[in-house]
């Protein structure tokens, strides 16, 4: 089975999202997330329906990427290039063998849930947000099989940014 990363945003309270949206406008976390997972134009991002839904449209799909939804129901209307399955291992299943570099899962709360307990999770993109932000979405705790490798710090927008790094 492909193994796989995870990338996401966090608050204080390990809060990722509100009201199905963004909680914060982070110009150089948009851009980390771009860039880890574009990487060089061969990568999978996976994500549950209200994270696609939750996306701009005119960011829809995410380019320079495979784009999956995992949802329980079919989703209708989708473009050609977006896969659609009801499971993380229905979707893991389909990429094996497929050119595809790195996997991402990019949320949300019950997606994130899934995976970091997964065997084939190793590898975790946090950023790390200095700032209560009242969200009603949160972030699973880190299991301790992870560890931190990596950790970098910036500010956007007056908060302080961690870009953080835990690999299996």
């Amino acid at each position: 089975m492909k193994k796989f990363s995870i990338i996401a945003a966090i608050d204080k309270k390990n809060g990722i999202g509100k009201k199905n949206g963004l909680p914060w406008n982070l110009k150089k976390d948009m851009r980390h997330f771009a860039e880890i997972t574009t990487g060089n134009g061969q990568n999978a991002v996976i994500m549950g329906s209200n994270t696609w839904r939750s996306l701009p449209e005119k960011y829809r799909p995410l380019p320079k990427r495979l784009n999956i939804i995992l949802s329980f129901e079919k989703m209708a209307n989708l473009p050609a290039n977006v896969l659609n399955f009801q499971s993380l291992d229905e979707a893991l299943s389909a990429l094996e063998g497929k050119n595809i570099g790195e996997i991402f899962v990019i949320g949300g709360g019950q997606i994130f849930t899934t995976a970091i307990n997964h065997p084939a999770c190793v590898k975790l993109y946090l950023t790390e947000v200095g700032g209560d932000f009242g969200c009603d979405i949160f972030f699973p705790a880190i299991p301790p099989i992870f560890q931190k490798t990596a950790n970098q710090k910036d500010e956007d927008n007056g908060y302080q940014l961690n870009f953080t790094i835990y690999e299996k």
